[in-house]
This record gives structure tokens, C-alpha cells and sequence, in this order.
């Protein structure tokens, strides 16, 4: 399987469901709430029929794991050595709000690692891709451009989440050295990281694993880390028959020694 000649596909996937989405978010759209509370539009099931669809033709021996299907239990997709997860709809609360901080993710697992994540922003049109070994890319206006993370300033960016922010969040934060804030919707917050627009982005509220994949794939590949908490190691995926992610942190710099000044302080 050669993953450069995958992605051309996964980045059209993503952008018609991009078109999906836009279609929604530009009518009268109706909101219903899942079993735990989370949001529901039509924008999230026609954007996940199209991507899962798309996937299953394109590759057939590869099965995928969509939140809109996740459904299935650990006994059958523990034995996966790869598929796609995919959250169709990233930032639906962003998206019921109409601020444009919504993303398509879809990533390939493989063996327990992203080894190639799209990212997809209806709004601007823009897509972020990442490829293990291979670097990252933005493409936007229909230029191609490759990303990497930056060294850390002397006041790093932090970012935080628009929606999910917590008193656990705000002890974290207590411990970090001086910084800017930087409020941010939905997977875009890696991306800035990936892209060298920000320096760090610690999440202690609670994630599944299609919120993360496909943006930790692009910052790995721009030369930054994605570390879960409390033990600072690489997140990794399909370990466990939940699949919710434990607090984890993303890092632009790895130089930088966040871990160090976070205890520090």
C-alpha cells in the first residue's frame, strides 16, 4: 500500500465532505443530541455516508471507524492491524454556533499509530495533510505548501479549547511558563501547532480517538509531538476498548522541555 498515492484520494474524499457540510450549514439545519449529549446535524451523517462510502471503494480490504458508527465492539476491531478512523464532522458545537471552526478528519491507523491524517476546513477551503516519514502540507487557494513546526518563542502561544475549557484546564495552566492564550475550535488547534502558528495545546477534558488522529498524524509529520498524560508517551489508538483518549498534550518544539518547565513552575 503506497501511502503518497492514497492521499491525493483522502484529500478529495475529505473536501466533498466538505461540500457536505457547507450545504447544511447553509440552510435552516435541525440539531438533535446523541445518547451522551453531543450535538447531531445532518451536516455530520451526510458528511460520514460520503466519506465512508468513498473509503470502502477505494479500499475495500480496509475497514473504517467513523463516530458515527462506532458501534462496533473491541473483540472485532482489536484484531485490526489497520483501518480508517474518521470524525466526519469535527466541531459540531462550532458548527451549530456558525463560526467556521469545524473540520473533516480522516486518518489511517496502523498498528496502533497515524501514518497518514488528513484534516479538511469546509469554510476556508484549506486542508492539512501528514504522512509518516513523508512531512506535512497545507493547501490553500489550490497552492501546496509544505508546514513544520516552529521553535518556541519567548512567550509561547498556547491554545485553548472554545468550548471545552475546564477548571482542570485552568490548574494546568497555572503551571505553564508565560505565555499568550490563543481560543480555537475543533482539530484546527493542531494545525496551528503543525503549521508554526502556535506552540502547545494541552487538552485535560475528554476526546475520542477520531478527535485526534488524523491532526496528530500532520503534526508529527511538521515535527512536533502528540503525548497523552500523565506518562508524556506518544497517544496511540484501538489499545483498549474505549475510546476515549486520556488528557494528552501537543507540541510544536520538542527542544523546548515542556514537560520540564511545566514541573517547574
Amino acid at each position: 500500500m503506497n501511502l503518497s498515492d492514497l492521499l491525493p484520494e483522502i484529500l478529495s474524499i475529505a473536501e466533498v465532505a466538505g461540500r457536505e457540510i457547507m450545504a447544511v450549514y447553509q440552510s435552516d439545519f435541525a440539531v438533535t443530541q446523541k445518547d451522551d449529549q453531543s450535538p447531531l446535524t445532518q451536516a455530520d451523517l451526510r458528511a460520514h455516508h460520503a466519506i465512508v462510502g468513498a473509503l470502502q471503494a477505494l479500499t475495500p480490504d480496509i475497514p473504517c471507524l467513523s463516530e458515527e458508527s462506532a458501534e462496533i465492539d473491541y473483540a472485532v476491531r482489536g484484531a485490526w492491524p489497520r483501518y480508517w478512523l474518521i470524525d466526519p464532522l469535527d466541531g459540531t458545537k462550532e458548527f451549530v454556533k456558525r463560526n467556521g471552526d469545524f473540520t473533516v478528519n480522516i486518518a489511517l491507523i496502523d498498528r496502533h499509530q497515524a501514518v497518514l491524517g488528513v484534516v479538511h476546513a469546509p469554510v476556508t477551503g484549506d486542508s492539512y495533510a501528514g504522512q509518516r516519514d513523508a512531512g506535512a502540507h497545507v493547501i490553500r487557494n489550490g497552492q501546496r505548501t509544505a508546514i513544520q513546526t516552529r521553535p518556541t518563542p519567548a512567550t509561547p502561544a498556547l491554545l485553548v479549547s472554545k468550548s471545552h475549557r475546564d477548571a482542570a484546564l485552568d490548574a494546568f495552566l497555572a503551571h505553564a511558563p508565560a505565555h499568550e492564550q490563543v481560543s480555537r475550535g475543533s482539530s484546527l488547534k493542531f494545525c496551528m501547532v503543525a503549521e508554526g502558528c502556535a506552540d502547545f495545546y494541552p487538552r485535560t477534558g475528554p476526546t475520542s480517538e477520531w478527535d485526534t488522529a488524523a491532526a496528530q498524524c500532520v503534526v508529527e509529520a511538521a515535527g512536533g509531538q502528540v503525548l497523552r498524560l500523565p506518562d508524556w508517551q506518544p497517544l496511540r489508538y484501538n489499545e483498549k476498548a474505549s475510546l476515549l483518549n486520556p488528557g494528552f498534550v501537543v507540541i510544536g518544539d520538542p527542544a523546548y522541555g515542556w514537560r520540564g518547565r511545566l514541573q517547574a513552575v
